[in-house]
């Protein structure tokens, strides 16, 4: 004969359910994103604790959440270590990631002088420079990276992430960004929740500058813009409309160039979104 349980049995059994597997899930960090070169990972673990990548500690949120990323050329092994709150062991476990291909963009018609920009404006590139730099380095303790981004704009995938682009026959560094061109005065929205830390109409190389902090190191770029609808500051819904497509800076045509990073590192937007 089946046994019977009143409601208030199944309730408490519900509730052991619960705890057991919140135990059993945070106890070692779950993560999310693909292990490879390029790629922006986030982690949920018990609250309180510590996290080490390669011996470097991370930032973790006080309900658990952290995020670390692997660059362009990244190396194939590295370790995550970790402690639980009022524990003194630390444990860790190796991670290794997948090597990627990168391919090769010839683009010929770049203006000279972006190609090899006179002396004269290299004071104002630097400046700009700093700005990014200094936007890249804002923390904030919000935990807006955790959400599913979304692609900031439509229209056809013309460059990738790590593709080495030859400026007029002259080889220059990769490229760190997902181009999605269209036409000027396409509607650029934000991929994820964030503060805007950045927002420049015009900057040497990228024209149209914006830069969208979501929390903990984690940053999208936006470059190339007509117009920009946002201030320095100001916090930002995913979805919401933030600028417009152009062809401002060095270009060949309006497109969007978003890049993805965590603090000083170049991560692949690609690998956080369901391309088209």
């Amino acid at each position: 004969m089946a046994k019977m349980y009143n409601s208030s049995s199944l309730k408490w059994c519900m509730g052991l359910i619960v705890l057991l597997f919140s135990v059993v899930t945070f106890a070692n960090p779950v993560l999310l994103g693909k292990l490879t070169q390029g790629s922006l990972i986030r982690g949920q673990i018990a609250p309180h604790s510590q996290v080490k990548l390669d011996g470097e500690a991370l930032k973790v949120a006080p309900s658990g959440e952290f995020a670390f990323g692997f660059g362009r050329d990244a190396s194939l092994t590295h370790t995550l270590s970790w402690r639980l709150p009022n524990t003194t062991d630390w444990v860790s476990k190796t991670l290794t990631l997948t090597k990627r291909a990168y391919k090769l963009d010839n683009i010929e018609g770049v203006a000279q002088k972006y190609v090899s920009p006179p002396p004269e404006v290299l004071s104002r590139i630097r400046k700009d420079n700093q700005a990014i730099a200094a936007a890249r380095r804002s923390f904030t303790d919000s935990v807006f990276f955790m959400q599913d981004f979304i692609l900031p704009a439509q229209g056809r995938i013309s460059g990738v992430y790590g593709s080495q682009r030859i400026f007029n026959s002259v080889p220059k560094r990769p490229h760190f960004g997902l181009d999605i061109a269209n036409k000027t005065g396409s509607p650029v929205v934000a991929p994820a929740s964030g503060i805007v830390r950045l927002a420049h109409k015009d900057m040497y190389y990228s024209g149209g500058t914006l830069i969208l902090d979501h929390g903990y190191g984690i940053s999208s770029t936006f470059i190339h813009l007509s117009k920009i609808y946002v201030s320095e500051g100001q916090e930002i819904n995913q979805g919401e409309l933030i600028a417009e497509i152009g062809a401002t800076g060095r270009v060949t045509g309006p497109h969007l160039d978003w890049r993805i990073n965590w603090f000083k590192e170049r991560l692949d937007p690609a690998l956080l979104v369901d391309l088209p």
